[in-house]
């Protein structure tokens, strides 16, 4: 649902401009440097990029989830080392307190979270708890009027910048399900919580990622979300599901930018005497690339849709982010076919992106486990069981 279609269609030529201007002449510096500059932030912040999804009353855009979506593929064609630096903000980092926050903890928290004037970080993923989430270690032991939480997280996306963690911990020891878990907000300051050094990953120069640790760390009651014990991997859920068409719509970007990128290359380089574009192999490429990135725009879009009708979206969330990651690896591939040798070469910056479009198929669920929730789901739709 788009509340306003002209004002939104000039929003979105706004910041097609603005990446286009000032982000992609950047991205090397990101890069080389491991770090989105301080001015960069800044330049972000006054675009209103860090509170696209959080309710205008707290100082956001009050994004619906479709034109969250068509923004987030206009800001994933630069580096994602960018969409990463507000999309915690944007996404995972404030979805639990939009959604399941109390009054007091929305007021607190999400005007900063908006401004861009804190950096939020979703820790739910553990050394032992990644696909399998419900089997996380970490603790929350009431004492008084406080929960003293203890374990580690791990592959925290903004962990060693960020000013606000919703950590996901286990408040009924004895309850290995899903509702013993409840949702924390840890503010960085909290004695005991610290982050480790950022991990150097494969891809993703600029955006910072490490484990946080809880060493016997005093949280106040009210920053339970929802002052509710219980509810945390609900809230997670409820999280993950607008996450999963967010992270879809961050992959069709990339594949867009690649496929424009290496249309240019093959536009101006000749062989045999003729310009490569020409080659019917080429076409094939570029024809496979641009059918499958309008396959995956137009499944996105769809579910977006109907998210924002309220429908159930659990199975579609899921045949987004599984096709639009897989397909944005696939174009990643074909393109850097399409530069020859010259794809292998840093300077020619689509190595960089083919590194990068590697992690979608790993975060947010992997294709795996999407695979697996795609086929529960359609079974049961069926009235037929997988043992």
């Amino acid at each position: 649902m788009i509340h306003n279609p002209d004002e939104f269609s000039t929003f979105l030529t706004s910041l097609r401009q603005f990446v286009r201007e000032t982000l992609i002449p950047h991205e090397q510096e990101v890069a080389d440097n491991d770090e989105v500059s301080a001015e960069l932030v800044d330049a972000m912040a006054a675009q209103g990029m860090f509170g696209y999804s959080i309710p205008q009353e707290y100082g956001g855009i009050g994004m619906t989830t479709e034109e969250l979506i068509l923004a987030a593929i206009e800001l994933s064609q630069c580096s994602v080392a960018f969409r990463a630096r507000v999309g915690t903000n944007t996404g995972i980092g404030s979805e639990a307190l939009v959604a399941d926050g109390t009054a007091d903890q929305k007021a607190r928290y999400l005007p900063k979270l908006a401004s861009g004037e804190i950096t939020g970080a979703f820790a739910l993923t553990e050394p032992d708890a990644g696909s399998d989430a419900i089997a996380l270690k970490t603790s929350a032991v009431r004492d008084g009027e406080h929960y003293i939480l203890n374990g580690t997280k791990c592959f925290i996306t903004n962990a060693p910048v960020a000013g606000l963690f919703t950590v996901l911990a286990r408040t009924a020891p004895n309850n290995p399900k899903a509702d013993g878990i409840s949702a924390f907000l840890v503010e960085r300051e909290t004695p005991g919580l610290t982050t480790g050094r950022p991990y150097q990953k494969m891809g993703q120069a600029g955006s910072p990622v490490s484990e946080v640790y809880l060493d016997d760390c005093r949280v106040p009651v009210s920053n339970l979300i929802g002052g509710r014990e219980g509810i945390g991997f609900k809230t997670a859920m409820k999280v993950l599901n607008k996450q999963r068409i967010h992270l879809a719509a961050l992959c069709i970007g990339p594949a867009i930018r690649m496929l424009d990128d290496a249309i240019r290359f093959v536009s101006e380089r000749q062989q045999f005497g003729e310009k490569l574009m020409n080659f019917q192999l080429i076409q094939a490429m570029i024809a496979d690339c641009q059918t499958e990135i309008q396959a995956a725009k137009a499944l996105v879009i769809q579910t977006a849709k109907e998210r924002d009708a309220g429908m159930d979206v659990t199975m579609n969330a899921s045949i987004c982010k599984y096709f639009a990651s897989e397909m944005c690896g696939r174009v990643a591939d074909r393109c850097v076919q399409m530069f020859g040798g010259y794809g292998y070469i840093a300077d020619y910056g689509i190595e960089r992106f083919y590194r990068d479009v590697r992690l979608f198929r790993l975060y947010e669920g992997t294709s795996q486990i999407h695979q697996l929730n795609i086929a529960k789901q359609t079974l049961k739709a069926s009235s037929i069981q997988a043992n």
